[in-house]
């Protein structure tokens, strides 16, 4: 599997709403293409208002399996970008729940 970076702007109007998107990704994600995928991280983002949006890495087999996963957990993708490399300098800090 490739590494991935998955923008999704202004997907949510509510931390809730993401929260509920994230139960049902995690559900597809796991239950339906553990094979073919697999969720590592996302950052939140404000988006201005009460509106949310992520950005998002996964793993997967295939750009189109990314938009297979999203089209079943009814999440919205604006752009898939491949990682070429990782370099990591510090730890991820921890943040606020959304």
């Amino acid at each position: 599997m490739d590494t991935y970076v998955i923008l999704r702007r202004s997907g949510w109007k509510s931390p809730e709403e993401l929260q509920a998107a994230a139960a049902r990704s995690s559900q597809v994600g796991d239950e339906e293409m553990s094979d073919d995928i697999r969720w590592i991280r996302s950052y939140v983002l404000e988006e201005g208002g009460s509106a949310v949006g992520t950005v998002c890495v996964y793993q997967a087999s295939s750009p189109e399996a990314i938009h297979e996963h999203a089209s079943r957990a009814g999440l919205p993708v604006d752009e898939i970008i491949l990682v070429a490399d990782t370099v990591i300098v510090r730890p991820d800090p921890e943040g606020a729940a959304a």
